[in-house]
């Protein structure tokens, strides 16, 4: 794998959604570094991607209510773990779960595995509430897929946050997630 600065030279073999987070980005003058690698299916891939962007890459999990009729995409640590429970009592919604990949598709326009605050720029009704835990946001940068689960983003925590999601008009709840049972 290798580090690049910004978009990939050539289009040939990526997916529109893949493109268009480049052009979004690029149009939003957020600077942006990337690698490309195979589907990462454990953490040991993982760990690679994040040794080679230098940052650690957010988990990002799309979550429903029970009647489906809340979204929420959550960005946390990827070395934390995920209790629902504790997220529940924070947004006051109750049996929270794993959100189907039909919705995933629907409102963020990515399939499971490439789950990613970039989605967002396709959720132009405002139907998902971006939730982020407070450590993700101690960052410097963060690490994200560009809507493929192929690539892996490395941005500035404050572009994420000030530019981009200002651009998509969405908002965000700070969570506090211990991860501990």
């Amino acid at each position: 794998m290798e580090l690049y600065k910004g978009r990939p030279e050539s289009t040939e073999g990526r997916l529109p959604r893949e493109i268009r987070t480049y052009d979004y980005l690029d149009s939003l003058g957020i600077a942006y570094y990337r690698t490309d690698h195979e589907r990462a299916d454990n953490m040991e891939a993982c760990n690679e991607i994040d040794a080679v962007l230098g940052v650690l890459i957010c988990k990002n999990l799309f979550l429903c209510n029970r009647q489906k009729t809340r979204f929420y995409l959550l960005m946390m640590p990827g070395d934390k773990k995920f209790k629902t429970k504790e997220l529940s009592s924070q947004i006051g919604a109750a049996r929270l779960s794993f959100a189907d990949p039909e919705s995933m598709l629907k409102y963020l326009d990515i399939e499971p595995g490439a789950v990613s605050i970039m989605g967002l720029m396709n959720d132009r009704e405002h139907e998902v509430q971006l939730l982020i835990d407070e450590d993700v946001l101690k960052g410097e940068d963060l690490g994200c897929h560009p809507c493929v689960c192929t690539s892996s983003l490395k941005l500035k925590t404050a572009d994420v946050i000030q530019k981009y999601l200002k651009a998509t008009g969405h908002d965000y709840i700070v969570v506090h997630l211990t991860g501990e049972e």
